[in-house]
């Protein structure tokens, strides 16, 4: 169910500390990490403490939630000193999404191309 965290989900159990990772945030909604696989030299998730599978499925139930994780995603640029950055949501395996618990990631501190992908 969504918002309940999920006895499968690898960021719910990051949110619950059985799984450690480098966190570099932490507010009452949110927790943000460093990614173990990183695209580029500052490649931050930023997920929200309750589980939710997608953005959308998120922005659709709790928006406030939603604006929180955008919010933070320029918290963790500003702490990174980042001049600019992309934010990036994937929303389903089709485009990219491994793990289904809403995150954004914030990528910084190189050159990025348009289009992505």
């Amino acid at each position: 169910m969504a918002g309940e965290a999920q006895d499968d989900c690898l960021f719910c159990k990051i949110v619950q500390g059985h799984v450690p990772a480098t966190i570099v945030r932490e507010t009452d909604t949110t927790i943000a990490f460093r990614d173990i696989n990183p695209q580029a030299p500052t490649h931050v998730l930023v997920v929200p403490k309750a589980h939710y599978p997608n953005a959308a499925t998120l922005a659709a139930a709790d928006p406030s939630v939603i604006a929180d994780v955008l919010c933070e995603t320029k918290v963790v640029a500003d702490e990174d000193k980042l001049e600019s950055y992309r934010v990036v949501f994937n929303t389903g395996a089709g485009v990219g999404q491994t793990v289904f618990h809403v995150h954004a990631h914030v990528l910084g501190g190189r050159g990025m191309q348009w289009p992505p992908g």
